[in-house]
């Protein structure tokens, strides 16, 4: 196997999966809109950063995940709870802000340890690359080597920051193009949280019916 296959496979697993809205692609847009790119670019950092590290946990737990199922159920138990939390977060924020063409910047924080907690919340990063990595193991086009590892781990972290960059890149033509990006982005946020919590819910309560 070249080693240039398992950087592409990491890298386009990343940035496909990361295409549609979900909390982290729709803060990193929100952060470029009410600060600046350099305050988006951080926050990215801070997210492709965890993501590298998911994958290489992802990486060592797929073969233990395939034959004990429960831990995946542990850890979407555990993600319910954190979502609830962050839904409920994002829609007290959404009654304090209203996000128009043109925002005032407000004062920098520390962006990418924002980015890094909000990617670490994200507790679904864990059990897709998992079975993203037990799917091409399957079909002998991964290898647990160090190398191939490394590389893989190391495409799905420029992945997402590339995704995530071009959110931040077109934020402002979006805007323009929708005249909001949405009347409140983190009652979006909020609603979109909220909505994988319950379907997380409804997948749970199948598995006991």
């Amino acid at each position: 196997m070249s080693l240039i296959t398992p950087f592409l496979f990491g890298f386009l697993v990343a940035f496909i999966g990361s295409i549609p809205p979900s909390m982290l692609n729709m803060a990193a847009l929100k952060t470029s809109i009410q600060h600046d790119v350099k305050a988006a670019k951080q926050y990215i950092f801070g997210v492709s950063i965890v993501v590298v590290l998911q994958t290489y946990i992802a990486v060592f737990l797929s073969k233990y995940v395939i034959e004990n199922p429960s831990i995946l159920e542990l850890i979407e138990q555990f993600g319910i709870g954190i979502f609830l939390l962050l839904s409920f977060y994002f829609y007290k924020e959404s009654n304090k802000e209203k996000l128009t063409i043109q925002v005032p910047k407000t004062k920098q924080t520390n962006k990418i340890l924002f980015g890094m907690t909000l990617s670490a919340l994200n507790m679904f990063g864990i059990p897709f690359f998992c079975g993203v990595v037990a799917f091409l193991e399957f079909i002998h086009l991964f290898s647990f080597d160090f190398f191939p590892v490394l590389l893989f781990c190391f495409g799905s972290g420029i992945g997402t920051y590339g995704i995530l960059f071009l959110y931040v890149k077109y934020a402002q033509g979006i805007q323009r193009k929708t005249g909001k990006i949405t009347k409140d982005i983190n009652l979006f946020l909020s609603i979109l949280i909220a909505l994988v919590a319950v379907i997380s819910i409804i997948k749970q309560g199948y598995k006991y019916l």
